[in-house]
């Protein structure tokens, strides 16, 4: 009898279910990105600048600046200079820059993802519209991905990740 409990047992024991969890996870994914037209622009105002050394400006006169008007450039007087000492070194610098007008259009078009006007800043700076032309991306129910390049301006990113978790 009590080799029959022993059998009985051992049989019981190995028909119980066995307890594993197991998980299967699969996510698949595509992104594609057409970039957008951009400007940045920056008025710059005039500037002149003077530096010299043994320079006389009695006889002639100081370099200036123009009277700024809308619609119309500042503009600037050169010195007109004369040596201090004759016969000594000297030296002398003028610069001018012309600054952007106050009726300068600050408008910007975009058609077609590009830049199409602009304003005429001193200081400028575009980023074309991306150009979707060809781009497409799948992925198959095994997994394949497939992705086709645009124009310039374009991402076209595909992943697939599969996890198999066994508690």
């Amino acid at each position: 009898m009590t080799r029959a409990l022993l059998v009985l047992g051992i049989t019981l024991a190995a028909a119980l279910p066995a307890k594993a969890d197991i998980t299967h996870k699969i996510q698949s994914s595509i992104q594609l990105t057409v970039d957008g037209a951009a400007s940045q622009a920056t008025r710059i105002g005039s500037t002149l600048a003077v530096s010299g050394s043994n320079i006389d400006f009695a006889s002639g006169s100081v370099p200036a600046l123009g009277t700024l008007t809308s619609g119309s450039a500042v503009g600037y007087t050169p010195g007109d200079y004369g040596i201090k000492n004759a016969g000594e070194a000297f030296s002398y610098s003028e610069s001018f820059i012309e600054g952007d007008d106050s009726a300068t259009s600050t408008s910007v078009t975009t058609s077609s993802g590009n830049v199409d006007s602009l304003p005429l800043f001193g200081s400028n700076v575009v980023q074309s519209g991306g150009v979707a032309g060809n781009l497409a991306g799948s992925i198959d129910s095994g997994g394949t991905i497939s992705l086709t390049a645009g124009g310039a301006g374009t991402t076209a990113t595909g992943q697939v990740v599969t996890e198999i978790t066994v508690d």
